[in-house]
């Protein structure tokens, strides 16, 4: 059975994917300049506070879950191995 060559696989349409999500990022950006914020604190009024704001607490939440990983994580053979059955 051959596999069916899907959309993502040809490597011009991930490039097309990925120019579509940087334009939409640059205009999401942009608006920041037009729209205007009700703020509480001086530094949410700093240009792209937000999207800085947002991609620093995500890479803080992957880098605290890899070091909790340690802590919750059973070893494999927690449950047993597959003989014990």
């Amino acid at each position: 059975m051959v596999d069916k060559q899907r959309w993502l696989d040809k490597p011009n349409n991930v490039k097309k994917v990925l120019l579509l999500l940087y334009m939409i990022c640059a205009l999401l950006l942009s608006a920041d300049l037009i729209y205007h914020r009700h703020t509480l604190l001086s530094v949410e009024n700093l240009f792209g506070f937000y999207g800085i704001y947002g991609f620093v607490a995500c890479v803080l939440l992957v880098l605290v879950a890899k070091e909790m990983r340690k802590i919750v994580a059973r070893p494999e053979n927690y449950y047993g191995d597959k003989n014990d059955r």
